[in-house]
């Protein structure tokens, strides 16, 4: 399947960027795929090594730190000669071996243009929790994330559908109404299966029939997450105290005020016991953060709140699963209430997969910005509706008072500007 993050990788071998590639991301969404993509296409020869499927390769590692010698001994182990020049070669699950990290900045300091690329599931809780000398400066790190509803359309074979969104979008049209509609259909159908690779091919395979589509595969995706909370933790408390954050999104964002509240997840749950636990769910890629900021005012981060967040899972689909949302609460009920939140995580997944930071500005009780973006030293207020009532006080204010050069308004209705307010259709945030 189509992704935008080939591009990425592109770039780094079109700038022939010395630095090693270290890729981030969560398990299920797609990084081995597309690297092997990347690296059959653009190299005569192409070698994978996974640190979880050859248990001892870390001994090598462990013995020398030295490119040539870590070189020789691989060539050893897989009994043929390495072509440095014609050679990429690929280590997965590298957050296994920390040597193995450490051992990049020599990689990235030697005379010869070693071509190499790491992932790892839980790369970025090994790295938030690295213990011996990371090689700061000498690696080309690069995020990861699930297909958004790009991708997802591209890969049901509607990019004729994706052009149309776009050129709606530069030039401020609506679109025709039943090409809106069906951009609303497969809107709602993406609420349910998600960005998760998987998910979407088996969406493919059942003919775009949301109703045939085995939601198994979002509950094994979700169990293997928590498998990974047991494996790569301090200790079985930890562990618990993950399962149960993660456990208790749903709810968090079920409420009318989203704020992350520690006494959602357990009654007598605290700051203190629960810290350390909710950033390793954020290191994993596995939630995202979204902090609060005190004014919308360039550089947003120097104004943010950081006890004030929300917390958002990393893909809709198994939001709804974890939820047990049907598909019939989603595109049938027009009036269920948890539509909204994961609406709200639908766009805040949108967001993060074109690198842009979460934020949100609420200065009162019943004053709310659900999103607010920095474009050109601006500040950009962004508002969701589920449906198509978009009537809000919150904004109403807010330009009102700050005056921004625009705002943008996304909902169920069709493209539009008046009243300075951008009119977005939720399937057209990946244009922002």
């Amino acid at each position: 399947m189509k992704r935008k993050f080939l591009e990425q990788l592109q770039d780094w071998e079109n700038r022939n960027i010395k630095e090693p590639l270290m890729v981030i991301g969560a398990r299920q969404i797609g990084k081995t795929y597309i690297i092997e993509k990347f690296c059959k296409e653009n190299y005569d020869k192409y070698l994978y090594l996974n640190f979880e499927d050859i248990t001892k390769l870390s001994s090598i590692f462990e013995n020398t730190l030295v490119p040539k010698e870590i070189i020789s001994q691989i060539e050893i182990l897989i009994g043929e000669k390495i072509d440095i020049e014609k050679t990429v070669i690929f280590f997965d699950e590298i957050q296994i071996c920390e040597k193995a990290i450490t051992s990049l900045k020599y990689f990235c300091e030697a005379k010869e243009n070693y071509r190499i690329i790491t992932a790892g599931s839980l790369l970025g809780v090994k790295l938030h929790r690295f213990e011996s000398s990371f090689p700061v400066g000498k690696v080309r790190i690069l995020n990861m994330y699930p297909m958004d509803f790009e991708e997802f359309l591209w890969a049901i074979g509607e990019e004729n559908l994706v052009s149309e969104i776009r050129t709606c979008f530069t030039d401020k049209k609506p679109m025709t109404e039943i090409l809106h509609d069906k951009a609303m259909k497969y809107y709602i159908d993406y609420l349910y299966i998600g960005g998760m690779p998987q998910a979407i091919l088996n969406y493919i395979d059942h003919d775009k029939n949301c109703i045939l589509f085995e939601r198994v595969i979002h509950s094994s995706i979700i169990t293997a997450y928590i498998a990974d909370m047991r494996k790569h933790t301090i200790s079985g408390a930890e562990t618990i105290k993950i399962n149960e954050i993660y456990d208790s999104i749903p709810r968090q964002l079920a409420k009318e005020n989203t704020k992350f509240k520690y006494n959602i997840v357990k009654v007598t749950a605290n700051k203190r016991d629960y810290e350390l636990p909710l950033d390793w769910l954020v290191a994993s890629s596995l939630v995202y953060k979204a902090n609060k900021i005190e004014r919308p005012q360039t550089p947003l981060k120097v104004f943010l709140d950081n006890a004030n967040f929300k917390i958002y899972l990393n893909d809709v689909g198994l939001l709804g699963a974890l939820a047990n949302v049907s598909y019939q609460d989603i595109g049938l009920n027009e009036n269920n209430l948890f539509k909204g939140a994961l609406t709200e995580n639908y766009v805040a997944q949108e967001l993060k997969a074109k690198q842009i930071d979460l934020m949100y500005y609420k200065p009162t009780q019943t004053m709310e910005i659900d999103f607010v973006i920095a474009q050109e030293n601006q500040v950009i207020p962004i508002e969701v509706k589920a449906g198509e009532h978009v009537k809000s006080r919150s904004m109403s204010n807010y330009i009102m008072k700050y005056k921004p050069p625009y705002a943008i308004r996304i909902s169920a209705r069709n493209f539009g500007f008046s009243n300075n307010i951008y009119a977005i259709p939720l399937y057209a945030v990946f244009c922002i």
